[in-house]
């Protein structure tokens, strides 16, 4: 068990911005971490917040906090390696000078448009807590022409799975349409696993593209595809407040 006010070096380290604790945990049973001098092989070794950690001998202190956005272009998957070899939004990241990153939270590799990156676990954990209904904005193409009345049931309620009450959309209206296809806009404040592909094909209107466009105040813009930029310290600041009205809900792919 690890005392009060500690945590496994693998943690510590993830918190300090360096690594993610997959990674640091690699390092520590690789023999290349210290502890106040020591080398230790154990991850979860009780490790105070403010001790002298080192590296392959170099000191592991707190780095600057980064925080990004992409456009991540339909096709990479939201990792940072593939078994299967499929190209990651990591390889938008290639050349840049940006210390080491994490997702926070997914888009499966069909979908498209505004992914946020950190190295801040703190921030990123507020973001994804399932406890605050964090909204999110999509842009989705669909086969079909819905009618008005068809586009309110997405914020009425869906019947997607039998085992539980009907899915629903914060909001969702429509942008355009021509000839067999239609574009919605659609907020959700919760995420169930690929929550709108699943409530859409319900309807029997197949996605054709899924691009997500905001993130609570953070919004997309004109972000090029696989580009990226940093975030001000207000975005910081506003997606890492807790929204007014707390609900439970899951995270997941849209």
């Amino acid at each position: 068990m690890v005392a009060a006010g500690r945590h496994g070096v693998a943690r510590v380290l993830s918190k300090r911005g360096l690594a993610s604790r997959t990674e640091a945990a690699r390092w520590v049973r690789e023999g290349r971490v210290k502890v106040d001098g020591k080398t230790i092989s154990d991850p979860d070794h009780p490790t105070a917040a403010d001790a002298r950690i080192d590296v392959d001998g170099a000191a592991a202190g707190e780095v600057e906090r980064v925080h990004i956005a992409l456009n991540k272009p339909r096709g990479l998957v939201t990792t940072a390696s593939d078994e299967r070899g499929r190209a990651t939004v990591y390889d938008c990241l290639s050349g840049l000078d940006l210390p080491w990153l994490a997702p926070v939270g997914r888009l499966d590799q069909a979908s498209e448009g505004l992914l946020l990156l950190s190295n801040d676990p703190e921030w990123a954990a507020r973001i994804t807590d399932p406890m605050w209904a964090l909204c999110k904005t999509y842009h989705v193409q669909v086969r079909g022409l819905p009618s008005m009345a068809r586009i309110d049931t997405l914020v009425t309620g869906v019947a997607v799975d039998s085992s539980s009450p009907p899915w629903q959309a914060r909001a969702a209206r429509l942008l355009r349409s021509g000839g067999k296809t239609a574009w919605l806009e659609i907020v959700l404040d919760e995420g169930r696993n690929r929550q709108i592909r699943r409530m859409l094909e319900a309807m029997d209107l197949p996605v054709l593209r899924l691009l997500r466009v905001a993130i609570g105040t953070v919004h997309l813009g004109d972000l090029a595809k696989g580009a990226v930029r940093r975030l001000g310290a207000d975005e910081v600041t506003a997606l890492g407040s807790d929204p007014d009205a707390p609900r439970g809900a899951h995270r997941a792919n849209p």
